[in-house]
């Protein structure tokens, strides 16, 4: 059985010590995902932005809030895994400066100016060992996969799935599976719950890249 570490939810990026930047992630198919890997008999420790949903019990948590914290934890955890899922939605932009207490309203335009974040899953992948397995998450307006194959290539995963800007904050998705080659390896839409229970069974069934063993 594997040990599993799973990211999961939204970050914040923040302006001041009031406001902040995220996204609408709602951490339920971490969730759904994590219930399905410990179902199938693996361990699962999920870095988590702030979410409203209860991860499982069997499930060991570890909260985080900005996108930093979230790549910190995993790296904490990453000598210890078989493997990493990246469900996690961390913010992809930061202001380059934080304000210290609360900018105020002053009726005028507020320009901001934002920095790209740390790629998470990008950074666990380099620092991962041969035998460690990366599936990346990719959320594209009509589940296009042109980017999503771009992604998989630069952020060094042996799996990405992509889903729909739908899927967020709902119950049901539709993903598509793909592998290093760019080939299709499996399509599903349905609860959440039913295709996390596919996905782990994929997971198990594909993940042999470079001597790469699925988490069995």
């Amino acid at each position: 059985m594997a040990k599993i570490l799973l990211t999961a939810g939204p970050t914040r990026a923040y302006l001041d010590d009031v406001r902040y930047v995220t996204n609408a992630s709602s951490g339920r198919m971490a969730k759904a995902l994590a219930e399905a890997a410990l179902a199938a008999g693996h361990t699962v420790t999920i870095v988590s932005g702030p979410v409203a949903v209860n991860y499982p019990r069997g499930a060991r948590v570890l909260p985080v809030v900005t996108t930093a914290e979230m790549l910190a934890q995993a790296l904490r955890e990453l000598p210890v895994c078989d493997g990493v899922i990246a469900a996690a939605a961390p913010c992809d932009f930061e202001p380059e400066h934080r304000l210290a207490g609360k900018i105020p309203r002053q009726g005028t335009v507020l320009t901001l100016r934002l920095r790209p974040t740390i790629d998470v899953i990008a950074t666990l992948a380099r620092r991962a060992k041969p035998h460690q397995w990366m599936v990346a998450f990719a959320l594209e307006p009509g589940a296009n996969p042109l980017r999503a194959l771009e992604k998989i290539t630069v952020k060094r995963c042996d799996l990405i799935v992509v889903n729909d800007l739908g899927a967020l904050e709902a119950t049901t998705t539709a993903v598509t599976v793909y592998d290093r080659s760019h080939a299709c390896v499996g399509e599903k839409q349905g609860s959440k719950r039913s295709v996390a229970r596919w996905l782990i069974d994929l997971f198990q069934k594909q993940m042999i890249v470079k001597g790469k063993k699925a988490p069995r």
